[in-house]
């Protein structure tokens, strides 16, 4: 413009503007000048506004006083980018706060560096960020913060705790997996030796917890570990801690050696070589095993589990742990398919080599080895056809209720007999559970929040010497009821994780073929397989039963 010149100082640091007044001829004002400024090559520069408006306003006295001196301010600077540095209280990150300078010098990874270094950052800087970050300031605009986390340090790993590992297995894990020696099966005739342990054997051994990994902070101080804990070792029946190894339980007595939830004992074992008329009904405090036949209409009731070497025929088995049995089993059923006449109730798992016309309760799983059918299934775990490792055997004409996933070669028979599936009581269970939780939470809301307010109040208030003890132990109710509410926020997390985690885990898998009158249900959800699939899943998903090809 004529008249108004731009024009660095000899440092090239600073940006002057000079008025000629008397080569001026167009009006001058403050926001002519800055546009000046902003269409130049100094529109990165920091312009001082107030100094403008002072040469606008000396321009105009002068002007109108005819004196023609030339008018000289400076107006602007350059102002290099400002690096903060900023370490979090737990010493295990930092970040750098960047405010863009005005056609200043940019920063450089060399000068960031040191930066970081002359602040005590030593360990964990990220050279890739510092790149990155170099790269933002020279495309920001002038005075334009931005804060990057630049180094992190290691958080300390906490040991894992000690655990337990069973030197024996169970008697269901044995003979589901029996040891074999070369190509020749396991002769099941001598079963005790093969699933008892006799006194002084060892049965569980305590792994000691780990030391866990140190840490360090981004200043480059070693932040020690903290080692694993030491899970309880407690013996149960039938078992003692050896004198000679304190992380050993040896067997004191000869038995059926159990471990469940993390506890391990020795149960009393009662062999017989059958049940039937002439032995008559087994009721026995521990486990037994039978080896030979079970009997029309005999009865077997057991604390522990109940494992038989042989058939069942029209019986009724109950066990407190598990029920094997190694050949198979078979019942009537009449014509409405509500009485079976053999009945097998576990508290733990149910295992049959094959079965027909059967009642089997359980609160675990029920695996069976080659064929189920017009059987009635109700179980809280999976079920299982066929062998563990690659299940191809055949289920058909049953009815089940169960809570997990159901695995088989095939699902229903080539005749179209009917195979029910439901998942619907197990999830209608959680649900229950977690609608009374969450009634339960909310109502435990509304309190906290009334009684947060009222606390509020209180502790707003002067409090006389005589009922500050009173005030106290409102204090301390009131922080027992907010460390209630905490956990039962966790809870609910947890009820509806398990939720979603139950409706993961109901699905049905066909390694052969899916037969037509299969039927699985949750609730009003319902899928029926019209026609006949090769080895398919079948699995819920977004409120619907969906099939695809098993791969």
């Amino acid at each position: 413009m004529l008249g108004i010149t731009l024009q660095v100082d000899d440092k090239d640091q600073y940006l002057d503007l000079i008025i000629s007044p008397i080569l001026v001829k167009d009006k001058v004002e403050a926001n002519i000048i800055l546009d000046l400024v902003q269409k130049s090559v100094y529109k990165h520069f920091f312009i001082f506004d107030e100094n403008i408006i002072e040469a606008v306003n000396n321009c105009k006295s002068v002007t109108e006083d005819n004196i023609s001196d030339v008018i000289k301010y400076r107006i602007g600077e350059r102002r290099d980018t400002q690096i903060k540095t900023r370490i979090v209280d737990d010493q295990l990150s930092a970040y750098l706060t960047v405010t863009a300078g005005y056609a200043g010098k940019l920063p450089s990874v060399k000068s960031l560096l040191k930066e970081l270094n002359a602040f005590g950052i030593k360990r964990g800087i990220s050279k890739k960020r510092l790149i990155s970050l170099v790269r933002q300031c020279a495309q920001a605009f002038p005075g334009e913060v931005f804060e990057e986390l630049i180094a992190k340090g290691l958080a300390p790993r906490v040991g894992k705790s000690s655990r337990l590992k069973p030197l024996v297995q169970n008697a269901l894990d044995r003979i589901l997996k029996p040891q074999t020696l070369g190509s020749a099966r396991v002769d099941m005739r001598n079963l005790g030796s093969i699933i008892c342990v006799q006194k002084g054997t060892e049965l569980l051994r305590r792994i000691p917890p780990t030391d866990g990994r140190r840490g360090f902070t981004v200043g480059g101080n070693i932040i020690d570990a903290k080692s694993g804990e030491w899970v309880k070792f407690t013996p149960g029946d039938g078992t003692v801690i050896s004198d000679g190894d304190e992380n050993l339980l040896l067997a004191d007595i000869s038995g059926m050696p159990k471990f469940k939830d993390q506890k391990m004992w020795v149960d009393n074992i009662f062999t017989c070589k059958g049940v039937n008329v002439g032995s008559g009904n087994v009721n026995y405090n521990g486990s037994v095993i039978v080896n030979g036949d079970v009997a029309e209409k005999m009865e077997i009731h057991a604390t522990g589990d109940v494992t038989v070497n042989g058939f069942v025929e029209s019986a009724t088995i109950h066990a407190g742990g598990d029920i094997i049995i190694t050949e198979g089993a078979m019942g009537k059923v009449n014509d409405s398919a509500t009485e079976y006449s053999t009945s097998l109730t576990s508290k733990g798992n149910v295992h049959v080599q094959h079965g027909q016309g059967l009642d089997i309760n359980c609160n675990g799983n029920v695996t069976v080895g080659r064929q189920l059918a017009y059987s009635r299934i109700n179980c809280r775990g999976k079920v299982t056809v066929g062998a563990i490792d690659n299940p191809n055997g055949n289920i058909f004409a049953c009815t089940v209720k169960c809570q997990d996933t159901i695995t088989a070669g095939t699902l229903g028979a080539v005749s179209g007999s009917n195979l029910s599936i439901d998942y619907s009581e197990g999830f209608n269970t959680l649900l229950e559970r977690k609608d009374t939780l969450d009634e339960l939470l909310n109502k435990m809301k509304q309190n906290n929040n009334r009684h947060l307010k009222r606390i509020n109040i209180i502790n707003s208030k002067f409090i006389p010497k005589d009922m500050q003890l009173r005030v106290d132990d409102a204090n301390q109710m009131f922080n027992s009821e907010t460390q209630l509410l905490e956990w039962l926020e966790t809870k609910s997390k947890e009820m509806n994780q398990a939720k979603e985690q139950y409706q993961t885990n109901i699905r049905l898998l066909a390694n052969k073929r899916v037969y037509p009158g299969v039927v699985v249900k949750l609730n009003n959800r319902t899928w029926r397989a019209e026609r006949e699939y090769d080895k398919a899943k079948i699995y819920f998903h977004g409120h619907q039963w969906h099939v695809e090809p098993l791969m």
